[in-house]
């Protein structure tokens, strides 16, 4: 319905995709308006007064060389609308850029930066009948028009993630023929430099020389590896060859490829490696990789406490040396938000606010605390919770020793590459509880998030000091309010596990932690749920209270039966609880041991990678940390392999050509062009972690260089983040056994 439509422009609810084998048809119907989200649902979406249905067709001709793609209207549109809809194909700029095209022959190029043509932004850059993409290249591709003009337009003109869209106006006279298009790309399968090249796959950071190591081969499915591969050990001045003719034993397909893998575990001198293919006359390198003793000690997870939580920290300015990461932001938080409203990111307050304050009163406290969602800026309690949760753990678990920042609430600031004689986990955890706990002071609850009101505030990129004006007034962010036992008691069980390390830190601030989370395990009516055992876990080992021992011992079974729900607590529980208990819970977990190996098998990565809409790298993270907790506790039972597996993954060991490492900064090639607040200077935030690789179906890894895919390179809160902390520091304390 637009030129360069935006992230909350309507699109189309699509149907059933058609399959004929018989007449080489695909084909599948469309419509507007997508009733569950049409002014409802998570994102919803305000669709125009028009109803429109229509299907797109595709199929050979030219013996196959083309596709024609056909648009068949049910009724003619409406007059009003006629020149007003067109179909749209949007290409992918970050291959574009300082690339030619022709437009009825006339030569063009795709620029860097979007230039406004006119005074009109709906004016397109060219119009044509047949647009030809890199002419004189093996990757040309010809669309010509057999219906109305090809018109080209830059939708970063109008948003700054916008692509490349070529648009031709519906032919509403025509309905079975509203849009013709030929598609004719050049194929040659002679030509051997545009085939699927072997992609070698090790850590971009390395490996300790005990754990076990495995380079993995991925090759196109049509592609037999017959080459040479050798690993070599690289020296000062030299290249010794440490394994040559290796023969990589054949893993099997999985995705669009075929795998092949080798285990040199026995290497264990400390240096710097890499394989080499050798594949007829071309050589293939992986990245040059360490073996050392301290891999997973120095600069692997210390980036994330130094520099991603200070920058993400909300309520402060954030100086680096010269540079301001951000100012003192959302001084003036917050408003309660209306009620019955339906908030475009996905927030929804309900008829009452929960609250003694009525909607659009001011609540205070909330102007303190708290971490900046990703790009987004709001303040969601179950990201807030999680992180609190697993800082904590991390800190009781491993006692991670670090200050290299200053961080001073009075004045709140904080200065990056200072120390200030304080542990930086102890106070990002304090930060993070200076928000819950404010406001459950205030408002007798916990809030659901703290977002901004309107999308021109929602999109801002940049400093977000610029969203209000820190100012109590019209442009301040709303508190929203719910009723969501997961929520409270997930909140529940991070305050009491952070009151065993915030006691000695500062202690009234951990008195509060543990009033509150008893507050909201008394309080809960769901039952005997997975939150409330984990979260009557918790305040037990921070309380020794008999009750909260009580309700553990007598729902043992439910801890038992679904033990994975549990994993972050059962190991700390299970030895206060007798030797039976300690029996069905250890062979609980050898029975999850199997069934774990078994679900890890089904890759050549030893994790489970079935990605949805995000990359899979923090279910991967999070998979990764029950195993390690379960390793920790029970190390006769659960072996630490598949563990490191998930870290390797995270770490550059992942399906597609595109080998970076998803923690920004981290390794020989890393997410250097990521989805944080700075995305727009094509720039990253060291130690953030995108969720990576996405998988486009059916079997398509994809991990592009672009700022702007929060489904790849999109930085989080929570366990997206510290579970990459838990697992880092894990494998240091297992490998080194510290």
């Amino acid at each position: 319905m637009e030129p360069t439509p935006g992230q909350w422009s309507p699109v189309p609810k699509m149907g059933e995709k058609i399959v004929d084998n018989e007449k080489q048809l695909i084909s599948v119907e469309l419509w507007f308006p997508d009733s569950s989200k049409n002014c409802k649902g998570f994102n919803p979406i305000v669709y125009p007064d028009l109803k429109l249905k229509y299907k797109i067709q595709t199929e050979p001709i030219n013996e196959g060389a083309s596709i024609l793609v056909t648009v068949k209207m049910d009724e003619p549109l409406p007059s009003q609308w006629d020149g007003k809809i067109g179909f749209n194909l949007e290409l992918f700029p970050g291959y574009f850029f300082g690339k030619y095209y022709l437009a009825d022959g006339k030569p063009g190029a795709f620029p860097r930066d979007p230039i406004l043509k006119d005074s009109s932004v709906d004016s397109p850059l060219v119009k044509c009948t047949e647009f030809v993409l890199e002419p004189g290249t093996a990757n040309r591709i010809a669309i010509k028009s057999l219906t109305k003009d090809i018109e080209l337009y830059d939708g970063r003109i109008t948003h700054n993630n916008g692509w490349f869209i070529l648009r031709t106006i519906i032919d509403s006279s025509n309905p079975e023929e509203a849009v013709k298009w030929v598609i004719t790309p050049h194929i040659d399968p002679s030509d051997s430099e545009n085939m699927y090249k072997p992609v070698i796959k090790v850590s971009q950071v390395g490996y300790h020389p005990a754990q076990k190591k495995q380079v993995i081969i991925e090759t196109a499915k049509d592609h037999e590896l017959n080459g040479k591969l050798q690993l070599q050990r690289i020296e000062k001045e030299s290249v010794i060859i440490i394994e040559d003719n290796i023969n990589p034993e054949y893993w099997g397909r999985f995705l669009r490829y075929n795998y092949y893998t080798w285990d040199f575990t026995n290497i264990r001198n400390e240096g710097l490696y890499r394989f080499v293919y050798f594949d007829k006359d071309k050589n293939i390198s992986s990245n040059i990789f360490l073996i050392d003793n301290e891999i997973f000690s120095e600069y692997i997870w210390q980036p994330t406490v130094e520099y991603f939580l200070p920058i993400q920290m909300c309520h402060m300015r954030v100086n680096e040396n010269y540079r301001v990461w951000h100012g003192r932001c959302h001084m003036d938080d917050a408003v309660m938000a209306p009620v019955n409203h339906n908030h475009f990111d996905g927030y929804v307050q309900s008829e009452s606010t929960l609250t003694r304050f009525e909607s659009g009163s001011r609540v205070p406290g909330l102007n303190k605390g708290g971490w900046h969602d990703a790009g987004d800026f709001d303040l969601r309690i179950e990201s807030q919770s999680e992180t609190v949760y697993k800082l904590s753990l991390a800190y009781e678990l491993f006692r991670p020793q670090i200050d290299v920042t200053t961080i001073d609430q009075k004045s709140q600031t904080v200065e990056i590459h200072i120390p200030d004689g304080k542990n930086d986990i102890l106070q990002q955890i304090e930060h993070g509880l200076l928000s819950i706990v404010g406001a459950y002071e205030s408002m007798g609850r916990l809030y659901r998030g703290i977002i901004c009101r309107d999308l021109r505030q929602y999109v801002l990129l940049g400093d977000p000091v610029n969203m209000t004006d820190n100012i109590p007034g019209e442009d301040d962010r709303w508190v929203f309010t719910e009723n969501n036992y997961r929520h409270e008691l997930g909140t529940a069980q991070a305050l009491a596990a952070a009151y065993r390390v915030m006691k000695n830190f500062n202690p009234v601030l951990a008195d509060k932690c543990l009033k509150i989370s008893a507050e909201l395990f008394e309080r809960d009516t769901s039952g005997i749920t997975t939150e409330k055992l984990n979260t009557a876990a918790e305040l037990y080992l921070s309380t020794q209270n008999e009750n909260y021992k009580k309700i553990l011992f007598e729902n043992r079974e439910k801890l038992v039966e679904n033990i994975f729900a549990h994993t972050l607590v059962i190991g700390r529980i299970t030895y206060k609880f007798g030797d039976d208990f300690k029996i069905e819970v250890e062979n609980a977990v050898k029975k999850l041991y199997n069934n774990v190996t078994k679900l890890q098998r089904e890759t050549p990565f030893g994790v489970p990678y079935k990605p949805y809409i995000w990359g899979a790298g923090w279910g991967i993270q999070a998979f990764g940390v029950s195993q390690l907790f379960l390793h920790l506790y029970f190390p006769d039972a659960f072996e630490s392999d598949y563990l490191l597996n998930s870290l390797n993954f995270i770490l550059g060991v992942h399906p597609g050509k595109n080998n970076a490492s998803f923690v920004s900064g981290i390794g020989v090639n890393s997410l250097t062009t990521a989805y944080g607040f700075n995305r727009a200077d094509w720039s990253y935030i060291p130690g953030g972690i995108g969720s990576g690789t996405a998988l486009i179906r059916p079997d398509l890894p994809e991990l592009k260089i672009w700022p702007y895919l929060w489904q790849q390179t999109e930085y989080v809160l929570g366990g997206g983040t510290v579970d990459y902390i838990l697992l880092s520091l894990g494998a240091d304390k297992i490998l080194n056994n510290k």
